[in-house]
């Protein structure tokens, strides 16, 4: 199941600037990144009116979106922060050196190999000719399973995907999963909306697809043609996948299955041979997701062709690795994916691709070497100290709940004292020995570095449950919370300013890391977390008027979030954000909890003109200023579980009284709502 993230994770889209004036500029927002800035302030608008804008008005003046962006807030300040800090560490590991351990090798190789431009244009492409080949010598849709399984192990997504996956009902249990899959375009919506916007876009998808066929060496009548192959079986596969807020139900993504019922539901598709050559253990039953999808893809299957299928997957492949093939091939891919989808100027320069390429496919040998040198021996323990001050205030929060009852107060409880919590890096790293990394190979080294997870990751199935490993690499400025796991899990990226300072006051640090930490342990009792008992086991531990109370409670949120609109015609999906929202609420609200509790019996003077809950309240506010192009804008509307950032934070504290008191605020400001909505 998917994990609950503080933020979107990045599209598989790149963006950027000239190399030196980069360089000198996140040099620069390294030194200067500030838990709590008051010249980020628009003072000229009343907290009571729009509190986003007074927290942060300066800060989207003075900061427009960089060339390579497609938004960008303090979130990002510190990602080209963190990135920069990596860059040293990569450029220094890229030389040739007898004292390099067996990691420093395999992250600098991997990052000269990507650096080498002109290798790799030279190459142009010619490292997926085995590839390519492989497809073209299909002689019948019967070899379809295990070219399908190839791909899938070198990184490309054709028709679903395969993976393992904790059960959702045994949650000690790893179990193979199927689920839908095949898309070129960001969402099923895209393939399936009939306003102008969306078939203008669909045009230029489709021109798209053509022109990296051309690239492939296609003539043009002959890319035209393969491109609409293209759109037509994805637009089915479209039409058969379940939509996000759907997504969002795990009852709607649990449907264990055994084999012979799998192989009775898909009479076309070769399972047997798809799971021989991705080298899968033997699966006595696996939960495939959304039936429906994969009985509507075994009939494209049989209805399709085999020359049409052949098209698809060459697409699927050239499509997937377009990132490190040639120049054109990089070039086309972001015109479409970053400039027609995201509004971005420019693509980013090549280092910071590598950088970030190198973090994706080696990142804990990466992440060690960040660790080293960011992430001090009391990082964890400062982090814990605050984790446990949250714990004790969602402890309180949950019994003095006026709406629930004792029964479910009580199991609420146990599953907040069984979270556990991770803190800034795995406890054991991965170990990487296996994976060839050659210094002259870029393309090559994706590929086998996919493989090497892809064989991991199946290697799961059927084993103990390992309830230390990560989601995220250590530098990624993200936290999230798995309801599987009952645990919360905060990178070291994203424990510095402007998040956490060991050097501020404890309002800025309740304002930044705490409400961070309270929306993640908030997530284990939002609509989806909430469905998982305190083992992660998919149980309903509630009672029928308590989860009556609690969806009320919900709507509220949905109807509210609903009304937001961040780009003229397109408004908040308040159903898509309703756990982020939930989570932002009932974050904040514990995070304040925490710091009166540590405030109690000490001196409340002012700090820069202000109270501790109004530093508190602003530090919150400013986690959050972004700005956004407005195609971006549109699509995070589509995609995004999460809330805009000027709506996360109105949103929230619009609902709660204690911002009201803490400035002053009267009933009829616009920054007071009615109804204020709560959950939690």
């Amino acid at each position: 199941m998917q994990t609950a993230v503080l933020v979107a994770l990045p599209l598989a889209i790149v963006l950027t600037f000239a190399r030196g004036a980069l360089e000198a500029r996140a040099a620069g927002a390294a030194g200067a990144l500030k838990a709590f800035d008051v010249s980020a302030m628009d003072r000229t608008v009343s907290p009571c009116t729009d509190f986003y804008q007074y927290a942060c008005g300066a800060w989207m003046k003075n900061n427009p979106i960089p060339a390579d962006q497609s938004q960008w807030g303090r979130f990002g300040e510190l990602v080209e922060h963190n990135r920069d800090v990596l860059h040293g560490i990569l450029e220094a590991a890229e030389k040739p050196s007898a004292s390099r351990d067996a990691d420093t090798q395999k992250i600098g190789d991997y990052y000269a190999a990507c650096m080498d431009a002109p290798a790799i244009d030279a190459r142009g492409l010619k490292p997926l000719d085995g590839e390519l080949a492989r497809i073209a010598a299909l002689t019948s849709k019967a070899g379809l399973p295990a070219e399908i399984a190839r791909l899938h192990e070198i990184g490309a997504g054709p028709l679903f995907q395969f993976g393992s996956e904790q059960d959702f009902k045994n949650a000690t249990e790893v179990i193979g999963g199927l689920d839908q899959g095949g898309l070129g375009l960001p969402d099923r919506s895209y393939y399936l909306k009939d306003d102008a916007r969306s078939k203008d876009l669909r045009a230029k998808y489709v021109a798209h697809v053509q022109q990296m066929f051309a690239l492939m060496g296609e003539p043009a009548a002959q890319a035209a043609a393969d491109a609409q192959t293209v759109m037509r079986i994805e637009t089915a596969l479209a039409k058969d996948s379940l939509d996000r807020v759907d997504r969002r139900d795990p009852a709607k993504i649990y449907h264990r299955t055994t084999m012979k019922a799998l192989l009775g539901m898909t009479p076309d598709f070769d399972w047997h041979a798809y799971f021989t050559a991705a080298g899968a253990p033997p699966l006595e039953s696996l939960n495939v997701a959304v039936p429906g999808f994969f009985s509507g893809m075994d009939a494209l299957v049989k209805a399709t062709s085999l020359a049409d299928w052949k098209t698809y997957l060459r697409w699927q492949l050239v499509h997937a690795n377009a990132s490190l093939l040639s120049t054109p091939f990089v070039d086309a891919s972001f015109d479409f994916y970053g400039r027609t989808l995201s509004g971005q100027q420019e693509n980013q320069p090549r280092w910071k691709r590598c950088v970030r390429y190198t973090d994706q496919d080696l990142g804990e040998a990466l992440g060690k070497a960040f660790v080293a040198k960011t992430f001090g021996a009391d990082g964890k323990a400062r982090t814990l100290k605050m984790v446990e001050a949250l714990e004790a205030a969602l402890g309180r929060d949950i019994k003095d709940l006026p709406w629930m009852t004792e029964a479910t107060k009580q199991a609420a409880l146990v599953k907040l004292r069984a979270i556990a919590n991770k803190i800034g890096y795995p406890d054991h790293w991965r170990d990487y020995s296996t994976l060839r990394i050659a210094r002259n190979d870029a393309l090559g080294n994706s590929l086998r570095a996919n493989a090497f997870e892809f064989k991991r990751d199946l290697a799961k199935i059927g084993k103990p449950v390992d309830r230390g490993e990560w989601g995220m690499t250590p530098p990624t400025v993200n936290a999230y919370y798995n309801p599987q796991m009952n645990d919360i899990n905060f990178p070291a990226g994203i424990l510095q300013p402007p998040f956490f300072d060991k050097n501020a006051d404890d309002a800025v640090n309740f304002g930044g890391i705490g409400a961070v930490i309270g929306h993640e342990m908030t997530h284990g009792f939002d609509d989806e977390g909430r469905q998982f008992d305190a083992h992660g086991n998919l149980k309903d531990w509630w009672t029928p008027t308590d989860a009556k109370q609690f969806q009320a409670r919900a709507d509220c949120l949905v109807k509210e979030y609903s009304s937001f609109s961040p780009v003229p015609g397109v408004h908040v999906n308040g159903q898509l954000t309703l756990g982020e929202n939930t989570a932002d609420n009932g974050g904040v609200r514990i995070a304040l909890m925490a710091l009166e509790s540590a405030l109690d019996g000490q001196q409340r003077g002012k700090i820069d003109g202000f109270t501790p809950e109004q530093r508190f309240f602003i530090e919150y506010g400013q986690i959050w200023c972004e700005n956004t192009r407005p195609e971006t804008a549109r699509l995070r509307a589509t995609i995004d579980p999460h809330s805009p950032g000027r709506f996360r934070v109105n949103g929230t504290l619009g609902n709660m009284p204690e911002f009201q008191k803490a400035f002053g605020c009267k009933d009829t400001d616009p920054m007071v709502r009615h109804p204020a909505c709560r959950v939690w």
